[in-house]
């Protein structure tokens, strides 16, 4: 089929730097650059419940083009550090990853 959707690049206005965390041998962290570029961002807070029925407050979403492969970090958007709550990824009609979705908190 072949079917890609168009990503809304005149949207994309907001300058990010994402960044990964994971864990080293000592117990620290390591954070490594996996993206730095336009998105588009939002800083609607909304307020969701985990299935430990914890309400939990997320104060914005960054939208990028494509796959970016991370699956825990933050993200700096000029002076404001944010963590990751949540990444999603939805698909085009052929399989492939439309955008990278950053929930924050």
């Amino acid at each position: 089929m072949g079917l890609k959707l168009p990503f809304p690049r005149f949207l994309a206005k907001t300058d990010i730097k994402v960044f990964s965390t994971e864990l080293n041998e000592d117990g620290g962290t390591d954070d490594t650059p996996v993206y730095e570029g336009k998105c588009i961002y939002t800083d609607k807070t909304r307020q969701i419940m985990t299935p430990e029925k914890q309400l939990v407050t997320l104060t914005g979403k960054a939208v990028i083009e494509g796959d970016v492969a991370i699956k825990q970090g933050y993200v700096l958007k000029g002076e404001d550090k944010k963590n990751i709550y949540s990444i999603e990824k939805p698909l085009n009609p052929d399989g492939t990853v439309f955008s990278t979705e950053l929930n924050l908190s």
